[in-house]
């Protein structure tokens, strides 16, 4: 059984209750569809009912009977998710007018109900942008205690057994961040771990990476890892964790023990933490591209309670990989 079957069978074991902006949205609609008729979540679509109905029947989506719909014109729970809305953000100004018309809004909505404990987990993002999707994550549902930063990590499979588990790596920051400060990537790497370890199921040797290894090179983005790492190392004293490193002394035991004698890490990582969004992106997009790995992502990490973002060019594989993928971190 291969990480995602392993993925899709923890969802069975243990339902989580997921909800679907989008639920006029047909790609995720078929999503939900397949989520549904495999029992691997209880699905929540949000949108007007009929307009739902019509489109599963056009489709032949026949477990779609089965998701509970809530249509913010309609539910009766509305008041009550206002009133939660205008509590939350009345230290910032929000007006009831004001509230009353967000929680109409799909993104907040879904946040809302989390919030409320009506909901596990949401995945929104197959028609809205990440900014949209996450801007109602962070007003309602902020961070987890002592995390400041969201970001977005992929698993990685690639066809190359001889690095990381069996060439499955995780890679991060490669969604969120453009720039973060040495604790925002301390804090990365934290959340990384913690993804390797709730969705890989490996214990976490974690690379955080630079164009320098121990020295090898002088600047300020190289004192931004080495510090990053020295924060990580404080904030988590039991996590396996060294930077700054190089790609290839991360990954080729040969390498790393040339370039990082006495490193438990280097030539063994399967966690790489990258120094900014830019490289993170492009690194992820060439790897993908060049040896025909699967990136699965991104995973949003960080969140109070998860909630992930889809690209807009998503299939619907990808949107049920990602419920599955939401349920396994409700269930943390």
């Amino acid at each position: 059984m291969d990480l995602l079957e392993k993925i899709m069978a923890r969802a069975k074991e243990n339902v989580q209750r997921i909800v679907l902006p989008e639920g006029t949205e047909i790609r995720t609609l078929k999503a939900a569809d397949i989520i549904l008729k495999e029992k691997a979540a209880k699905i929540i679509l949000i949108g007007n009912k009929a307009e739902i109905n019509k489109l599963a029947s056009e489709n032949n989506l026949s477990n779609i009977v089965e998701a509970k719909i809530v249509d913010p014109d309609t539910d009766s729970k509305m008041a009550e998710y206002t009133n939660l809305l205008l509590e939350l953000r009345k230290s910032k100004g929000m007006t009831l007018e004001e509230a009353t018309k967000l929680a109409k809004n799909p993104l907040y909505l879904g946040c809302l109900m989390i919030k409320n404990g009506d909901a596990d987990g949401e995945l929104a993002g197959a028609r809205n942008t990440t900014g949209n999707v996450l801007r109602p994550a962070f007003q309602i549902l902020k961070t987890k205690p002592g995390i400041k930063v969201v970001s977005g990590a992929f698993l990685m499979f690639t066809p190359t057994p001889q690095y990381g588990e069996k060439g499955l790596l995780v890679f991060a920051d490669c969604a969120v961040n453009p720039n973060p400060t040495a604790e925002e990537l301390a804090q990365i790497a934290i959340c990384t771990a913690d993804t390797a370890r709730v969705l890989a199921g490996f214990e976490p040797k974690v690379a955080m990476l630079s164009f320098s290894t121990k020295g090898s090179a002088k600047h300020e983005l190289v004192d931004k890892v080495v510090e990053a790492t020295r924060i990580a190392k404080k904030l988590e004293p039991e996590l396996q964790i060294d930077g700054e490193l190089q790609a290839d002394a991360a990954l080729v035991l040969s390498v790393g023990q040339s370039k990082a004698p006495g490193s438990k890490i280097a030539g063994h990582a399967n966690v790489l933490v990258f120094p900014d969004l830019q490289s993170g992106n492009i690194a992820y997009k060439l790897v993908e591209r060049f040896s025909g790995a699967h990136a699965v992502g991104p995973i949003l990490q960080g969140m109070a309670a998860p909630v992930n973002d889809l690209s807009r060019g998503c299939s619907v594989d990808d949107v049920v990989k990602m419920i599955t993928i939401t349920a396994n971190q409700a269930m943390k």
